[in-house]
């Protein structure tokens, strides 16, 4: 479920990405880079989870399943989370900088 949630999330950031990297300076290129790790990560564990059991792998239990999402879910959104903060420490477009000026 971790794989495929976060595969999701790569194929999604990368379109947007590609549709608006020119328009933009918003660090767009970032988020795929991080899902398509995360993704290749979880490719690789499956991999081995299938090799070490290869009975088990295709049916888990069904509270594995919600752990797996939930996991998938947070990785996601903790990625959005580092997107925010790169966003706010890097301001392309100097919005943060001229807010603290004006106080």
């Amino acid at each position: 479920m971790t794989l495929l949630i976060t595969v999701f999330a790569a194929v999604i950031t990368t379109v947007i990405w590609y549709r608006k990297s020119l328009e933009t300076d918003m660090k767009l290129g970032m988020l795929p880079l991080m899902y398509w790790g995360a993704s290749l990560m979880w490719l690789i564990d499956a991999i081995v989870e299938y090799i070490e059991e290869p009975g088990s792998f295709f049916s888990p239990a069904p509270m594995d399943m919600l752990n797996d999402a939930f996991l998938g879910f947070s990785v996601v959104a903790f990625g959005l989370v580092i997107w925010v903060v790169v966003l706010l420490v890097k301001d392309p477009k100097g919005v943060v900088r001229k807010t603290l000026m004006r106080k």
